[in-house]
């Protein structure tokens, strides 16, 4: 049975903007492959038909899984959100006690987390110690390599 997942409307409209892309344009250059490779003769010892294949496979498997997520989404009202506590949609400016350093994170669904952009999931160490919590509180995360960090929420920011 899947799981729900939290999407912002951001993270939802991505979603469907992907599943276009691939129902269409992916979708038509697979295809188009799939018979140039025909075109090479017999089937059954074609690399280029194996491959074509296999990446329709991938390609049918990924649009699944899209849809799936989408049927199964619960989108965050931004509209609804507080604005003085952390939620998901929230922008969250965090200063390191330690070393001083100031970050700005957004928290979003796990579907949508992406590390490298500051977009950390409402499931992740960061995620969970930061929701619920106020601007001025200060927060202790436990982290794979190293001491835990303390955070302190310095500004919240709504969606």
């Amino acid at each position: 049975m899947p799981r729900d997942v939290v999407l912002t409307s951001e993270g939802f409209e991505r979603l469907k903007s992907e599943i276009e892309l691939l129902r269409t344009e992916k979708r038509r250059e697979v295809a188009e492959r799939i018979k140039e490779a025909r075109e090479f003769g017999d089937i059954a010892e074609n690399a280029e038909y194996d491959h074509a294949k296999n990446e329709q496979a991938m390609l049918e498997a990924r649009i699944s899984a899209l849809e799936d997520k989408l049927r199964s989404a619960t989108v965050v009202d931004k509209k609804n959100a507080a604005k003085d506590v952390v939620s998901i949609g929230s922008h969250v400016r965090v200063k390191d006690q330690k070393s001083g350093k100031s970050v700005l994170y957004q928290i979003v669904g796990s579907a949508e987390a992406d590390p490298s952009e500051n977009r950390l999931s409402n499931e992740s160490p960061v995620g969970q110690a930061l929701l619920g919590r106020k601007r001025g509180d200060v927060v202790s995360v436990s982290v794979p390599r190293g001491p835990s960090r303390k955070l302190q929420i310095t500004k919240i920011e709504a969606a």
